[in-house]
């Protein structure tokens, strides 16, 4: 009984591995993600230094290269905890197939031993020969054929777990490596992580006397960001009212019977009121939440979504409908998801908008200098719709949007790897 409950234990244990081997692949591939944007934000916190222009967005960016170590930290750390829960799985693996195969040899042996004295005491052919009739003879033919067979499946057991045993036995040494250079990894990284706060301590204590005006810009920045997306707003507004217009018409046409009131409930809606075909986009841009291509090429995040204190004034609260992915001057923009352009639109001085429908979701893309696509174009994932501007104080920053409807959604969801 002891041994069945150890064998369902060991087949328990296999599907958590299993489940932990698909974990640490999408570990794997949020580290690198994140090892990607903190080289890219390394590398534009130096132009940014070089530039000697905006104290501020140096310190924004310091700000958005710390979060993204600790987060590299937390993957790190994450990964070596689930290689410990491997290691003692496969521990215990190999402990019960050292177990299975000492009781093998031990068996076999007592076999070995068996024949030998059986082969001493008289031949094959005298024991077929005493047999008192020919049923009996079948029977002991039958007999000594089956111990052939099972001495032979015994030698081939021991080895098929011998080399079992072996193979789990490297697995572990493998995963052992794998642990200690995870946990040198994140050392350093935690070196790293403390040398950039104190950088950013010295940058922070070098602007003190003049953090009044640093934080007066920051207002007046603050102030033309909530009035561009009440522009946004309003924008989609629109857009969800003129697609409403589309779907009463197109209704009252396919039935004529269709009453005032069912056609006024459509045009005042305040969401989409999707057609067959909208709601199969909608359920397939919903279907691939996590799995969004990134709007660019390269870039990291340099501003996340919600409300967050800003990095220099903690007791000010920035808001952000989306995320800014900052990334390389005339970088190009491309569509995360195929859909339908409906609006393209200069909200502020060299800052286009591109508004992209996906059944009853939006995606926005803001702070374009030049556009490649127009009302009504098709467009396919990855797509090329224009590229990032770069502003007065030669920051090159996307801001990426996703709406349902009016509602705006935390991009960092819906984003692979983000």
């Amino acid at each position: 009984m002891s041994k069945n409950i150890f064998t369902l234990f060991l087949l328990l244990a296999t599907s958590i591995v299993w489940g932990q081997t698909d974990m640490q692949r999408k570990l794997e591939e949020r580290k690198a993600q994140l090892q990607k944007e903190i080289r890219e934000a390394e590398n534009a916190l130096q132009s940014e230094k070089k530039k000697e222009k905006s104290v501020v967005t140096q310190i924004s960016q310091q700000t958005a290269k710390i979060k993204l170590q600790e987060k590299l930290i937390a993957t790190t750390e994450k990964q070596a905890k689930l290689l410990s829960d491997d290691i003692y799985t496969n521990q215990l693996k190999i402990n019960g197939l050292k177990k299975d195969l000492d009781e093998l040899k031990k068996d076999y042996a007592k076999m070995i031993v068996k024949s030998y004295k059986s082969r001493s005491e008289q031949s094959r052919a005298m024991f077929l020969l005493s047999s008192k009739n020919f049923l009996q003879a079948y029977k002991r033919a039958q007999y000594m054929k089956q111990y052939s067979n099972y001495r032979k499946n015994q030698g081939e057991e021991i080895k098929v777990k011998s080399d079992e045993l072996a193979a789990y036995n490297e697995k572990l040494s493998i995963q052992k490596k794998e642990k200690q250079k995870l946990i040198v990894e994140n050392e350093k990284e935690k070196q790293n992580l403390e040398k950039d706060k104190e950088e950013q301590e010295k940058i922070m204590k070098s602007i003190k006397k003049d953090v009044k005006k640093y934080t007066a810009e920051i207002k007046k920045k603050q102030q033309e960001t909530r009035e561009i997306d009440r522009k946004i707003d309003k924008l989609i507004r629109e857009a969800i009212a003129e697609a409403n217009r589309k779907t009463a018409a197109a209704n009252k046409k396919a039935n004529p019977k269709a009453t005032v009131a069912e056609t006024k409930a459509i045009e005042n809606s305040s969401k989409i009121v999707l057609t067959p075909e909208g709601k199969i986009i909608s359920d397939n841009f919903k279907a691939n939440k996590g799995k969004l291509s990134w709007p660019v090429a390269k870039g990291f995040v340099s501003l996340r979504y919600g409300d967050q204190p800003h990095p220099l004034q903690k007791s000010l609260i920035v808001h952000s409908s989306g995320v800014e992915i900052t990334t390389d001057s005339g970088a190009s923009v491309r569509s995360v998801f195929a859909g339908e352009v409906t609006r393209v639109q200069l909200i502020s001085p060299n800052n286009m908008v591109v508004f992209v429908q996906h059944g009853d979701f939006y995606t926005v893309y803001q702070n374009l200098s030049s556009v490649s696509v127009s009302k009504g174009t098709k467009v396919t994932a990855m797509q090329n719709i224009g590229k990032v501007t770069t502003n007065a104080a030669g920051k090159t920053a996307l801001k990426f949007v996703i709406m349902q409807n009016a509602t705006t959604l935390n991009p960092q969801a819906w984003l692979t790897n983000m």
